[in-house]
């Protein structure tokens, strides 16, 4: 599933990561590397499986890990209603 922000909700990366500003109620979240890594492969029209791939790729870090990560992390930005 490619990732699509809520309408109101922007992106900017940063030196340390990544920083969502949800524009209709003034809050930003800010993602640690492994969060960009994630957010970025899904924005850019890949899937879960390829976000838990870029994210094994990147760190020392096991398939299953990574995938409960991901997983976690496109939970709370869907029930923080960040994604459309």
């Amino acid at each position: 599933m490619a990732l699509q922000l809520a309408k109101d909700v922007t992106a900017a990366e940063t030196e340390y990561g990544t920083v969502l500003l949800d524009q209709r109620s003034g809050d930003y979240w800010e993602l640690n590397p492994t969060g960009t890594i994630v957010i970025r492969t899904l924005l850019e029209g890949g899937e879960e499986a390829d976000a838990v791939d870029a994210v094994v790729a990147e760190f020392d870090i096991g398939r299953s890990r990574a995938a409960q990560d991901v997983a976690a992390l496109l939970d709370l930005l869907r029930t923080s209603g960040l994604t459309a």
